[in-house]
Protein backbone atom coordinates (compact mmCIF):
# COMPACT_ATOMS: atom_id res chain seq x y z
CA UNK A 1 0.00 0.00 0.00
CA UNK A 2 1.27 3.53 -0.75
CA UNK A 3 0.56 6.94 0.77
CA UNK A 4 -2.39 7.66 -1.53
CA UNK A 5 -6.05 7.08 -0.82
CA UNK A 6 -7.23 3.71 -2.11
CA UNK A 7 -10.63 2.82 -3.43
CA UNK A 8 -11.61 -0.84 -3.08
CA UNK A 9 -14.56 -2.30 -4.87
CA UNK A 10 -16.33 -5.55 -4.05
CA UNK A 11 -18.90 -7.10 -6.33
CA UNK A 12 -21.75 -8.79 -4.44
CA UNK A 13 -24.97 -9.69 -6.24
CA UNK A 14 -24.89 -7.23 -9.09
CA UNK A 15 -22.52 -4.73 -7.48
CA UNK A 16 -21.63 -3.62 -3.98
CA UNK A 17 -19.13 -0.84 -3.42
CA UNK A 18 -17.02 -0.52 -0.31
CA UNK A 19 -14.68 2.45 -0.01
CA UNK A 20 -11.71 2.18 2.28
CA UNK A 21 -9.14 4.88 2.92
CA UNK A 22 -5.70 3.59 3.87
CA UNK A 23 -2.11 4.67 4.04
CA UNK A 24 1.17 3.08 4.99
CA UNK A 25 2.42 6.13 6.90
CA UNK A 26 0.22 8.32 9.05
CA UNK A 27 -1.30 11.42 7.49
CA UNK A 28 -1.64 14.29 9.95
CA UNK A 29 -4.58 16.67 9.80
CA UNK A 30 -6.56 15.11 6.97
CA UNK A 31 -9.98 16.75 6.68
CA UNK A 32 -12.48 13.92 6.76
CA UNK A 33 -15.71 15.55 7.79
CA UNK A 34 -17.15 19.02 8.11
CA UNK A 35 -19.31 18.09 11.07
CA UNK A 36 -18.21 19.18 14.54
CA UNK A 37 -19.57 16.09 16.30
CA UNK A 38 -21.57 12.96 15.68
CA UNK A 39 -25.25 13.72 15.20
CA UNK A 40 -27.65 12.22 17.73
CA UNK A 41 -28.61 8.63 16.79
CA UNK A 42 -32.29 9.66 16.63
CA UNK A 43 -31.55 12.12 13.80
CA UNK A 44 -31.25 9.43 11.13
CA UNK A 45 -31.01 11.78 8.14
CA UNK A 46 -28.19 13.89 9.61
CA UNK A 47 -26.41 10.76 10.80
CA UNK A 48 -26.63 9.15 7.38
CA UNK A 49 -25.26 12.23 5.62
CA UNK A 50 -22.53 12.70 8.26
CA UNK A 51 -21.35 9.12 7.69
CA UNK A 52 -20.92 9.55 3.94
CA UNK A 53 -17.41 10.98 3.55
CA UNK A 54 -15.15 8.46 1.79
CA UNK A 55 -15.92 9.73 -1.72
CA UNK A 56 -17.25 13.04 -2.97
CA UNK A 57 -20.80 14.29 -2.68
CA UNK A 58 -19.79 17.92 -3.07
CA UNK A 59 -17.42 20.55 -1.75
CA UNK A 60 -16.78 20.81 2.00
CA UNK A 61 -19.90 22.18 3.73
CA UNK A 62 -21.80 21.92 0.44
CA UNK A 63 -22.35 18.19 0.05
CA UNK A 64 -25.45 17.10 -1.83
CA UNK A 65 -25.58 13.58 -0.39
CA UNK A 66 -25.37 12.13 -3.92
CA UNK A 67 -22.17 10.07 -4.17
CA UNK A 68 -19.99 10.72 -7.22
CA UNK A 69 -17.19 8.42 -8.39
CA UNK A 70 -14.35 8.71 -10.89
CA UNK A 71 -14.17 5.28 -12.51
CA UNK A 72 -12.49 3.58 -15.42
CA UNK A 73 -13.89 0.68 -17.42
CA UNK A 74 -10.54 -1.03 -16.82
CA UNK A 75 -12.13 -1.74 -13.42
CA UNK A 76 -15.04 -4.22 -13.47
CA UNK A 77 -17.08 -1.84 -11.29
CA UNK A 78 -17.64 0.61 -14.13
CA UNK A 79 -17.88 -2.11 -16.79
CA UNK A 80 -20.55 -3.94 -14.82
CA UNK A 81 -22.44 -0.71 -14.06
CA UNK A 82 -22.72 0.04 -17.77
CA UNK A 83 -24.46 -3.34 -18.24
CA UNK A 84 -26.43 -3.56 -14.97
CA UNK A 85 -26.84 -0.34 -13.03
CA UNK A 86 -28.12 -1.92 -9.77
CA UNK A 87 -25.59 -0.94 -7.09
CA UNK A 88 -25.07 -0.46 -3.38
CA UNK A 89 -22.56 1.65 -1.50
CA UNK A 90 -21.81 0.40 2.02
CA UNK A 91 -19.93 2.64 4.43
CA UNK A 92 -18.88 2.12 8.04
CA UNK A 93 -18.24 4.84 10.60
CA UNK A 94 -15.31 2.84 11.98
CA UNK A 95 -12.58 4.23 9.65
CA UNK A 96 -13.43 7.74 10.84
CA UNK A 97 -12.10 6.86 14.28
CA UNK A 98 -15.26 8.05 16.03
CA UNK A 99 -16.40 4.65 17.34
CA UNK A 100 -14.02 4.84 20.29
CA UNK A 101 -13.27 1.42 21.73
CA UNK A 102 -16.37 -0.08 20.13
CA UNK A 103 -16.09 -3.01 17.77
CA UNK A 104 -16.92 -2.08 14.14
CA UNK A 105 -19.93 -4.42 14.33
CA UNK A 106 -21.37 -2.70 17.43
CA UNK A 107 -24.66 -1.03 16.40
CA UNK A 108 -23.45 2.26 17.93
CA UNK A 109 -20.69 2.28 15.28
CA UNK A 110 -22.84 3.31 12.31
CA UNK A 111 -23.17 1.47 9.04
CA UNK A 112 -25.06 2.77 6.03
CA UNK A 113 -25.93 1.19 2.71
CA UNK A 114 -27.16 3.39 -0.13
CA UNK A 115 -28.85 1.30 -2.82
CA UNK A 116 -29.80 2.45 -6.30
CA UNK A 117 -28.38 2.76 -9.79
CA UNK A 118 -24.76 3.57 -10.65
CA UNK A 119 -25.06 5.77 -13.74
CA UNK A 120 -22.66 7.62 -16.00
CA UNK A 121 -22.93 11.41 -15.67
CA UNK A 122 -23.33 13.23 -19.01
CA UNK A 123 -20.09 15.22 -19.47
CA UNK A 124 -21.91 18.11 -21.16
CA UNK A 125 -24.01 18.95 -18.07
CA UNK A 126 -23.61 21.33 -15.14
CA UNK A 127 -23.84 18.27 -12.90
CA UNK A 128 -20.67 16.88 -14.52
CA UNK A 129 -18.87 20.17 -13.81
CA UNK A 130 -20.09 20.07 -10.20
CA UNK A 131 -19.10 16.41 -9.76
CA UNK A 132 -15.65 16.85 -11.30
CA UNK A 133 -14.95 19.90 -9.13
CA UNK A 134 -16.19 18.05 -6.05
CA UNK A 135 -14.13 14.93 -6.81
CA UNK A 136 -10.95 16.83 -7.65
CA UNK A 137 -11.31 19.07 -4.58
CA UNK A 138 -11.55 16.10 -2.22
CA UNK A 139 -9.18 13.87 -4.20
CA UNK A 140 -6.68 16.16 -6.00
CA UNK A 141 -4.56 13.28 -7.26
CA UNK A 142 -7.44 12.25 -9.54
CA UNK A 143 -6.53 15.15 -11.85
CA UNK A 144 -3.27 13.36 -12.66
CA UNK A 145 -4.67 9.89 -13.24
CA UNK A 146 -3.74 8.52 -16.69
CA UNK A 147 -5.83 9.94 -19.53
CA UNK A 148 -5.54 6.68 -21.49
CA UNK A 149 -7.48 4.95 -18.70
CA UNK A 150 -10.59 6.92 -19.74
CA UNK A 151 -11.87 7.78 -16.27
CA UNK A 152 -15.47 8.91 -16.25
CA UNK A 153 -17.79 10.37 -13.63
CA UNK A 154 -20.51 8.12 -12.26
CA UNK A 155 -23.08 8.78 -9.58
CA UNK A 156 -25.27 6.63 -7.43
CA UNK A 157 -28.94 7.48 -7.96
CA UNK A 158 -30.15 6.54 -4.50
CA UNK A 159 -33.38 4.55 -4.25
CA UNK A 160 -33.14 3.10 -0.73
CA UNK A 161 -31.17 3.69 2.46
CA UNK A 162 -30.33 1.20 5.20
CA UNK A 163 -28.84 2.82 8.32
CA UNK A 164 -27.91 1.30 11.66
CA UNK A 165 -26.45 3.83 14.09
CA UNK A 166 -27.73 2.63 17.46
CA UNK A 167 -29.40 -0.33 19.10
CA UNK A 168 -32.93 -1.19 18.01
CA UNK A 169 -32.45 -2.03 14.36
CA UNK A 170 -32.67 -0.12 11.11
CA UNK A 171 -33.51 3.59 11.23
CA UNK A 172 -36.45 4.58 9.05
CA UNK A 173 -35.08 7.04 6.52
CA UNK A 174 -36.41 8.09 3.12
CA UNK A 175 -34.22 9.27 0.25
CA UNK A 176 -35.93 12.66 0.46
CA UNK A 177 -35.09 12.99 4.17
CA UNK A 178 -31.49 12.00 3.46
CA UNK A 179 -31.02 14.43 0.57
CA UNK A 180 -32.70 17.39 2.28
CA UNK A 181 -31.42 17.21 5.85
CA UNK A 182 -29.73 20.26 7.36
CA UNK A 183 -26.06 19.61 8.09
CA UNK A 184 -23.91 21.26 10.75
CA UNK A 185 -21.26 23.53 9.23
CA UNK A 186 -18.10 25.48 10.09
CA UNK A 187 -16.31 22.75 12.02
CA UNK A 188 -14.30 19.71 11.09
CA UNK A 189 -12.81 16.54 12.45
CA UNK A 190 -9.10 15.90 11.97
CA UNK A 191 -7.99 12.33 11.95
CA UNK A 192 -4.83 10.32 11.70
CA UNK A 193 -4.91 7.26 9.44
CA UNK A 194 -2.36 4.58 10.17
Amino acid sequence: MNNKSLVHFLQVLSLVLFFVVGTQDSVEGRLISTISKKPHPNDAAAYARWNVVSFSDGLPNEGSGVPYFYLTTLDPTARNALRDKRSSLAISEYPLGTCGERDPENPACAKITLTGKLVLVDVSTKEAEFAEHALFTKHPEMMDWPEDHNFQIFKLEIEDIFLINWFGGRKPLTVDQYLHTKMNKFAFILSKFI
